[in-house]
């Protein structure tokens, strides 16, 4: 996979596959004998329309029966009036329930046993098979599992009054602290300490965005609570924005959207402030503590304030209700605009027909050393350890996108907890032929690397590249049948490769094979798939391999110094060029090696007329990679595929070889120096055939093969 670095690599891929199927049976576990989706909400979920998570606890401990029953029906009703689907939360004789029937809520608001549930109650009830109402902290964990992003309460729990002796802090705070679901609410209950609470949720890393014309953090009952909010988003739009940005980056906390109740339905603050001290002094001298003090205090607000605090309690959930329904629209529309690309619908053809690149995606986590000895035995070694997005078909993907070429993926993800930040980190990208996969994992690769950039060891968890099956792409037999160009990278199930080289045999279609690494190299050699190919770009190593299962010659040993490297790379590549186009070796610090048809001094990149004429002989020409020092090098893992991908965008632009070869160089230079692995200053403007010319490039030598 990094092949530029490439050294030593340990396969330890198997081992990381039996621990991936353990997490995955406890992802089913959760997903099924603890947990059941309502057939409405998990419909919405696969189809990518908008859900809002509603919680119980209002409705098992806040409002009186049969009021929080008409309450409930009708927030629900709210949700679905804005176009959302609602997913009222609940426990239901030991079983977490993610959208509710008619009967199961008048189960619920009729209970007089209901269990007030949070994260730390979730065992005990489950395993006792008790039915309960979840809370904010609750309400998360389940919206979460079940991939909901938006959860509507009234208003959060928080630090209580007198907090800092009694310690008495909601686990709500810490909930926002850990789970990645943005909770619409009218602020913190107004019987806690706001501004502890607002420092509290500071200290957890939870943003907090107060909703509407103001700043200031709305106080449940009242629209003021005397505290500012860090920030505000002034409409629905602005808070997707928000809650795309906070999903997209993994942060795995939460967002905390406080809208304020509407003004004309709004109490008074300082009768609610009056009335909350009172109820406060009766809690105390009853001895009511914990999780029962807050039923205890509303029911008195709503008995001193003559049931104002209720009908304000009433109109503020209804308001948060709509507010966040909206939100989850506009948040599933900016999602789904982002993985479509805002590219035209099939039958506008108003662009012509794209690239397709079929491989792996994958969440890389590179860990390079900071000492030039890595040592062994256990120990820990001091180094900087980066999480960033790869694999092959991606990074191919990733940078002819950047430079203007906009291809087709075919790929699968699992609908984990990388995708989200998968899908807005390839936001430019077009993501439409990616699957994404309940109950699997995405792919995930580790890379240890020597202070010196290059792979001490690597693991990777690939089983889920399998899923990129023949029948899943031969959905887009359209696409390839049309594409300039199609990529596959040595990743994709060998069946798949077949398929594609047989359409490419049938339809005469330019398809380049990227090896990938030493063992996946081979795949479409095994058969005589090979020769319907165009292109191949392998380095040495993944070069010897194919040889190796062709039954050439092999040489002894693989030189380093670059007279010999290049005469080795010629031998290899010469039996290839009987039935290839073209073969790209890649070299590393020492550039590129193009092998192929030559016709007046340059090598052919365009299979063509003229590769047929007795003039056209077949040569090797070597291009320099750019001079770059090692302390410049601050990550090799994507140089090789930005080479590839600079070189195939040249050739869709239609330059002549030394142009598009050096394209490749120049993006492979800006990729060595970036921490991703496709470099974000890869573009139209920084790689492109000005640029090219703008510089001075060492001498091309081009040697004889036949």
């Amino acid at each position: 996979m990094h092949k530029m670095i490439r050294k030593t690599t340990y396969s330890l891929g198997r081992h990381v596959s039996s621990m991936a199927r353990g997490t995955t049976q406890v992802r089913r576990l959760l997903h099924g004998a603890y947990v059941r989706i309502h057939p409405s909400v998990q419909e919405a979920l696969v189809e990518g329309r908008p859900v809002v998570a509603l919680e119980s606890t209002i409705i098992t401990h806040g409002m009186a029966y049969p009021l929080n029953l008409s309450m409930a029906r009708e927030v629900e009703e709210i949700v679905r009036t804005n176009g959302a689907v609602p997913a009222t939360v609940g426990i239901l004789r030991g079983q977490i329930h993610v959208g509710l029937t008619d009967e199961e809520l008048e189960f619920l608001a009729s209970s007089k046993n209901a269990v007030k549930v949070s994260r730390r109650d979730f065992p005990f009830v489950l395993s006792q098979g008790l039915s309960g109402g979840t809370t904010v902290s609750g309400t998360m964990i389940a919206a979460h599992k079940a991939g909901i992003p938006v959860f509507v309460t009234g208003g959060i729990g928080g630090v209580h009054r007198d907090g800092e002796n009694t310690l008495d802090v909601s686990a709500d705070l810490t909930e926002l602290g850990r789970t990645p679901v943005a909770v619409i609410s009218a602020g913190a209950k107004s019987i806690l300490d706001i501004g502890r609470t607002l420092e509290y949720l500071e200290t957890q890393g939870v943003c907090v965005a107060a909703f509407g014309e103001s700043r200031e953090f709305p106080a449940f009952f009242s629209r003021q609570s005397g505290f500012q909010a860090p920030y505000q988003v002034r409409d629905e739009e602005e808070a997707a924005k928000l809650i795309d940005s906070a999903l997209g980056l993994g942060l795995s906390s939460g967002v905390l959207i406080a809208v304020p109740c509407p003004q004309e339905r709004a109490a008074e603050g300082q009768a609610i402030e009056e009335a909350i001290q009172q109820a406060l002094s009766q809690a105390r001298s009853k001895g009511i503590t914990g999780k029962e003090v807050t039923p205890f205090l509303l029911q008195k607000l709503t008995q001193l304030t003559d049931g104002k605090s209720l009908d304000s309690n009433l109109a503020l959930i209804q308001n948060n209700a709509r507010v966040g329904s909206c939100i989850a629209v506009a948040l599933s529309k900016l999602q789904k605009a982002r993985r479509k690309g805002n590219l035209p619908r099939r039958g506008e053809n108003m662009t012509p027909p794209q690239p397709v690149v079929i491989g792996g995606i994958n969440v890389d986590f590179i860990a390079k050393a900071q000492n030039p000895d890595i040592l062994g035995g256990g120990q820990t070694n001091a180094g900087r350890v980066r999480r960033t997005f790869g694999g092959v078909g991606r990074n191919l993907a990733d940078c002819l996108s950047r430079l203007g070429q906009a291809p087709l993926l075919l790929s699968a993800v699992g609908k984990d907890e990388h995708l989200e930040s998968v899908l807005h980190y390839c936001h430019h990208m077009d993501m439409r032929g990616v699957l994404q996969l309940e109950g699997k994992s995405t792919a995930s690769y580790c890379a240890v690397i020597t202070s010196a950039g290059e792979l001490s060891i690597g693991l990777g968890d690939m089983d889920i590249h399998h899923q990129i099956t023949e029948q899943y792409v031969s959905q887009f037999k359209e696409n390839l049948c049309q594409a300039p160009l199609i990529c596959i990278d040595g990743n994709v199930p060998l069946s798949t490769i077949q398929y594609v080289c047989q359409l490419a045999r049938e339809h005469q279609l330019a398809v380049c094979y990227e090896p990938t690494d030493e063992n996946k190299a081979s795949k479409p050699f095994l058969s005589d798939s090979w020769k319907a190919l165009t292109y191949i770009s392998p380095n040495l190593q993944e070069l010897r391999a194919i040889n190796q299962t062709l039954g050439n010659p092999l040489p002894a040993e693989l030189p380093s110094r670059l007279e010999d490297v290049v005469q080795t790379a010629v031998a290899l590549a010469c039996p290839l060029l009987a039935h290839l186009h073209c073969v790209v070796v890649t070299l590393g610090a020492h550039g590129v090696l193009l092998c192929g048809k030559s016709l007046g001094g340059s090598i052919s990149l365009y299979p063509g007329a003229q590769e047929q004429t007795a003039a056209a002989r077949l040569c090797a020409a070597h291009y320099p990679a750019i001079p770059i020092s090692r302390e410049e090098i601050v990550n090799v893992s994507g140089a090789g595929d930005s080479l590839m991908a600079g070189i195939l965008a040249g050739m869709l632009a239609k330059h002549d070889t030394g142009t598009c070869v050096r394209m490749g160089l120049l993006a492979a230079s800006l990729s060595l120096r970036s921490y991703e692995p496709i470099s974000p200053e890869i573009s139209t403007s920084s790689v492109n055939q000005e640029q090219v010319k703008s510089r001075s490039w060492p001498e091309v030598k081009v040697w004889k093969m036949d």
